[in-house]
């Protein structure tokens, strides 16, 4: 435990620092916004790129996978709806709590940690996590959202979301990397570097922004907010691991793959999708913050459990 307690730290204080940067003004708001812009435009794209287009398609999907995620990911998803119906909450507010409690930092934290700490095979379990939050999820979100809020069918949301999906570059690169990989081009040298040099900087980058964007966060009425970080960071791996190891008896390097995805805090993709419907905008920040650091915690104990 002790191993994997170190091994995952050097993330966490790459996140810590960002906190303090940010927390003392030395990299105020808009610094974070930047840096942000950078890492989500070009270099976690050019490392999606990369990932996706060295991989093995024939090997790449696998139905059990995907339907112990989304059965897990599901079960949860109704568990924090339910949850929040019984506390009052209108149903706008509902859906993007349980928005929350199942979408981890998948993108930003997820791709670089999990890559470093469980191997190169990690790339793929990963990538259909992120695909499957980002297409599947949002979607149902954006539904329900707009349905809700703004007094419009469901139809309403086709344009938008489809204008969102098409404006992601984590999507955009992951899909250009798979169509590189279906037509079994190979990547030049020069191609090969650049795309190589800019991933690079997506680790330490991403990491340090989500530090410096926690700066600005308080943890105001936490009450909503630390069961949502609960659900997250333990009853979402607990219900993806279920499905996954007892129910479609997926292989177990995959499956703790996807249970180590499950683990992690609530992303701050969600934050942004808050503020865009003004929802719940307090309680998803909150979660952020108190999700993240307490992962610096669960993290570590779901990964010795899974390498265990």
């Amino acid at each position: 435990m002790l191993e994997i307690f170190l091994k995952t730290l050097p993330f966490f204080l790459i996140i810590g620092s960002g906190w303090l940067a940010g927390r003392a003004r030395f990299f105020p708001p808009e610094a974070t916004s930047w840096l942000t812009k950078f890492v989500f435009y070009f270099a976690l794209s050019a490392m999606l790129f990369r990932f996706a287009a060295g991989l093995d398609l024939r090997q790449l999907f696998d139905l059990r996978f995907v339907l112990a995620y989304l059965s897990g990911t599901t079960a949860l998803w109704l568990i924090a709806i339910t949850v929040a119906g019984l506390r009052g909450q209108p149903l706008a507010d509902a859906a993007m709590e349980a928005h929350c409690a199942i979408t981890g930092n998948t993108g930003f934290l997820g791709v670089p940690m999990l890559v470093v700490l469980l191997g190169q095979a990690a790339i793929g379990p990963v990538m259909m996590v992120l695909t499957i939050d980002l297409v599947l999820f949002s979607a149902l979100l954006t539904v329900i959202v707009t349905a809700a809020r703004q007094g419009r069918g469901a139809l309403a949301a086709i344009g938008p979301l489809v204008r969102g999906v098409a404006a992601n570059p984590m999507i955009v690169s992951m899909l250009a990397g798979l169509a590189w990989a279906w037509l079994r081009l190979p990547l030049p040298q020069p191609m090969a570097e650049f795309l190589a040099l800019m991933g690079a900087a997506a680790t330490p980058g991403a990491l340090f922004a989500i530090g410096a964007s926690l700066a600005g966060r308080r943890a105001d009425r936490p009450g909503p907010a630390l069961w949502i970080s609960a659900a997250k960071l333990v009853l979402h791996p607990l219900a993806v691991g279920i499905a996954a190891f007892g129910i479609f008896r997926v292989a177990p390097y995959p499956a703790g793959v996807m249970v180590a995805a499950a683990s992690l805090p609530v992303a701050g993709n969600v934050y942004i999708l808050a503020q865009h419907f003004g929802v719940a905008t307090q309680r998803v920040s909150t979660a952020i913050l108190i999700s993240t650091a307490l992962s610096i915690l669960t993290v570590p104990l779901a990964i010795h459990w899974i390498t265990g």
